[in-house]
Parts: C-alpha cells; structure tokens; sequence
C-alpha cells in the first residue's frame, strides 16, 4: 500500500517546499467489524523527488484473499485507507557548530586581600571567547544559598551580549581556584547550554571558605586566584528552508 503527495501542492511555495508525515494504513475486516491497522515506523519525506512512500508488506496475500478471513466481502469488495498525520512546515534549521580550538582558551582573575572583602558579589572584567563576551561573577561569602560558608561562582553573558528569543550557546569549561603551590587546584568541569532565560550558570558551593582560607590564598598579596579554561564554545546559525 502506498500513498502519493499531489505534486502540485508542493509548488505552493518557492521554491518548492517539503512535507513531512506519519502514514498509518487501515484494511476494513467486515467479518471482525474492524480495520487491521499498520503504521510506518518513521516520518516520510514528500518532495519533488519522492512524492510516494508507503510499505511493500501489509498483508499476506493468501489471508487478504481467502473470504473466510473477513477482508474480501460480499462478491469482492474491499476496503481500504489511510491516515497522513502531516507535521507542522519548518521555516528554517537551526545549526550548531562547535568551536574547540581558541588561541588563548583560558582567562585568569585575580583578586587582591580576599579576607577584607566586604561587598556582596564582584565581577570580573569583560572576555571574549567562542564569539561571545563573557563575565564571571563572584560571591566571596557565598550567595544566599551558601549561607556564608561557601564560595559561589557563577559564569554569565555580559549585559552588552544578548542572545536571540530561540537561540541556544553550549558551553563546556573548567573552572578553577588556583593553589599558590601550583599542585592542588579545585577544579569543576562546565557543561550547559545558555540561553536567554538562563544566561548564568555555575555553582552556589563551590568550595567551602574554611578551607579557601587555610590553603588557597597566596602570602604576598591574600589573593584568590580564579581560572576559567574553556574546551567549547557553540555558535548557532539559523538558515531558511530551501
């Protein structure tokens, strides 16, 4: 059984455009009162080059055939359909490519006399990377769900870098507090899609602050030393059906 797309629907558009659909076949059994039904197990694609799909195997011919069965009634009539589920038309694709190779993959932030610090949050200078600007931002007694004892960071687009309604960035980073002995970082992996309702991402106990101050400030100038070290970084491009 198969179905054919009329051809001349597909010229409503220029160019011509593509249809996509489920087909569900149907063959009535009288003597049942029921149809037999078998559906195609993928989305079939109409266009100029392909305007029939169906299935080569529906019913063993010696069971549609014998009038015992149901199918073939009342001097050889039979009956047959189709259901042709069409799925809404694509306007565009959304294409996403990976950018894994930046010339400088890594931004380093400093900042001086943590332990006197006696502001809410700090954020970092603005850094580009995969195309996009970035920010770290950065709680030094932790954010509201810390409850003082954590250190939480988190990576943001900058304000002057706004994403479209639809639009998606995957980002797969290491972020770091340096040991000043260089053996012994605190490193978590990043991986996240950013988009406009969740433009920030990243962690309310990054590591708690008893031991950020036993271990993880240097001598000379108390300062914390924070390291984001970017793997990926996606690009989306959104093109028109052609």
């Amino acid at each position: 059984m198969y179905v054919e797309i009329d051809s001349k629907s597909l010229m409503v558009f220029t160019p011509p455009t593509e249809i996509f659909a489920e087909l569900r076949f149907f063959v009535y059994n009288k003597k049942e009162n029921k149809y037999f039904t078998i559906q195609d197990v993928e989305v079939k694609r109409f266009n100029a080059l392909r305007t029939v799909w169906g299935l080569v195997q529906v019913l063993p011919y010696d069971t549609f055939n014998n009038p015992e069965n149901g199918y073939v009634f009342e001097g050889g009539q039979c009956e047959f359909g189709v259901d042709v589920i069409v799925a809404p038309s694509l306007t565009n694709w959304e294409i996403h490519s990976f950018n894994e190779k930046f010339s400088g993959p890594k931004f380093s932030w400093a900042l001086k006399n943590f332990s006197e610090l006696n502001v809410n949050n700090l954020t970092s200078d603005i850094f580009s990377m995969g195309g996009r600007k970035w920010v770290l931002r950065l709680y030094p007694k932790g954010d509201t769900i810390a409850d003082g004892k954590w250190l939480s960071i988190y990576l943001e687009m900058a304000a002057s870098d706004t994403l479209k309604e639809d639009e998606k960035i995957f980002v797969q980073a290491n972020l770091r507090v340096l040991d000043p002995l260089g053996s012994n970082h605190i490193q978590l992996q990043m991986n996240v899609w950013f988009e406009v309702q969740n433009a920030s991402w990243g962690w309310n106990k990054f590591m708690s602050l008893a031991e950020l101050r036993k271990t993880y400030l240097d001598n000379k100038e108390h300062a914390l030393n924070v390291e984001m070290e970017f793997k990926v970084v996606s690009a989306t491009n959104y093109s028109p059906i052609i």
